[in-house]
């Protein structure tokens, strides 16, 4: 942790924290989901100086109490708060989650604004904003996380928090001509800029947002290599693509792949035929209807395969009370049960579509056990489920990773066969080759991987990010 110049000086110091913030806090020993934004706060919380979790709780009182509860486990200090119940919907499932999401993941088509879910998610946001400021002290430095809390910064800002505050946005970020759908979306432009630095998983991520400050400010923007000038400030902006610990991910794996019942139980069931597996929240962003048509369109195209492979596709349900995930879900049983109709024999059936959680240790095996890791998002900020692959994977004999080129993790994995998500034939065809391909290639190719996941490592990420935040 760097000391901020005035506690150098010989003022009396005070241990400076670390204060994660995000919408959800992965409070020990609640089921929360372990995605990719939980893996990286717990990795950058798990120093020898601990930290601070802050978020919501996962409750909604009427009239909640404004003070934060909290609870301690491995050095970490886990805060929460409740939200209110009224404004809740429309914050989340309406504004996160029916404006910004399918903006950010370039789906129009399911976009929708209502300036009540706006004035909900900006209420929401002060929300969390005067708990927070209550919380701050000095030295602190201040890392928001996510689209449900771009306004954050902002508001501690009006509240008089000195802190340095950075922002990282785990979802793409769209370029000017599709945010321009957003009738507010200059309002939040302006709130990210509010930030110290503001983080992304990639370069083209950061492009958008340039275009977009480029957009609201005209000439008063002035850019450089990894700030932006505005207003005699500077605003640092930055790639930091986020990663996964390669050793735990391998470590877990293997004993699972040994240990766990559930993955015994999946290796028994498979009765020796090659296993493709995909592991995905239940999410338009996931490509999941034009993943299961490209199995059917490889069962059609190479009748040899068939009752000698079979595709799992493990999908969680999300955000159910949102319409289009209750379309695509929907969407996906008629589609399973008809390539199961169409294909399966007595003693086969071509897919399993499983809408259950799993544990992420469980989760782990499967990966590792996989032949073809099948990860075809038509949208996807990065990915983590295809870091953990190439992690899990056993480097003696490893599995093949079919990849979406449309996902952040594409721009470092280039051992695995990427691919255009909407082209079934040649998604079908990918497939082909990865079942196919020979132990020398396979093994060229995760190596290559497995070195990107290493330099690029959880720890680097957090590392990097809060570096610059305290330079």
């Amino acid at each position: 942790m760097v000391w901020p110049e005035h506690w150098l000086a010989g003022e009396p110091k005070v241990m400076a924290r670390l204060i994660v913030v995000s919408n959800r806090v992965a409070v020990p020993d609640q089921s929360v989901p372990a995605g990719g934004l939980a893996t990286g706060v717990l990795a950058a919380l798990s120093g020898p100086d601990g930290g601070v979790w802050f978020g919501w709780s996962g409750k909604t009182h009427e009239s909640p109490s404004v003070e934060p509860k909290e609870q301690e486990k491995n050095g970490i200090r886990f805060v929460t708060i409740d939200l209110p119940t009224a404004n809740f919907d429309a914050y989340y499932d309406g504004f996160c989650n029916g404006s910004l999401w399918p903006l950010h993941h370039y789906f129009p088509g399911a976009f929708r604004y209502a300036p009540a879910e706006f004035d909900a998610y900006m209420t929401v946001n002060r929300y969390f904003a005067d708990a927070l400021v209550k919380f701050v002290r000095e030295g602190d430095v201040v890392w928001v996380h996510d689209y449900q809390l771009i306004p954050l910064g902002a508001l501690l800002r009006e509240r008089g928090v000195k802190a340095r505050i950075g922002f990282f946005l785990h979802i793409p970020y769209p370029n000017i001509a599709v945010l321009r759908l957003l009738p507010t979306y200059a309002e939040l432009v302006r709130d990210m800029c509010q930030y110290d630095l503001v983080g992304f998983q990639t370069s083209e991520d950061l492009d958008g947002f340039n275009s977009a400050v480029k957009a609201v400010f005209r000439s008063d923007a002035a850019f450089e290599l990894d700030s932006i000038g505005l207003g005699g400030r500077s605003i640092g902006v930055g790639v930091f693509p986020i990663g996964v610990d390669v050793d735990a991910v391998a470590h877990q794996a293997e004993e699972a792949a040994k240990n766990d019942e559930q993955v015994k139980r999946l290796v028994q069931s498979m009765l020796g035929r090659k296993l493709l597996l995909g592991v995905d929240r239940l999410d338009y962003s996931k490509g999941l209807v034009e993943r299961f048509a490209s199995y059917q369109a490889l069962l059609k195209s190479s009748p040899d395969l068939q009752g000698k492979i079979t595709f799992v596709q493990i999908a969680p349900l999300s955000r159910i009370n949102v319409t289009a995930y209750g379309d695509i879900r929907d969407a996906l049983e008629r589609a399973a049960g008809h390539i199961n109709g169409q294909f399966a024999d007595a003693d086969w059936t071509p897919i399993r579509y499983l809408n259950k959680d799993f544990s992420h240790q469980t989760l782990s095996g499967f990966l590792r056990i996989a032949n073809v890791g099948v990860v075809t998002p038509v949208r996807d900020g990065m990915n983590l489920v295809a870091k953990e692959f190439v992690a899990a994977q056993n480097g003696d004999d490893p599995g093949v990773l079919v990849l979406s080129s449309l996902a952040g993790a594409a721009q470092e994995l280039s051992g695995a066969l990427l691919v255009n998500p909407y082209d079934n034939a040649a998604v079908a065809l990918a497939l082909q080759q990865a079942l196919a391909m020979p132990l020398a290639e396979r093994r060229s190719r995760h190596e290559s991987m497995l070195n990107s996941l290493r330099a690029n490592s959880i720890s680097d990420w957090h590392e990097s990010f809060v570096s610059r935040l305290t330079a």
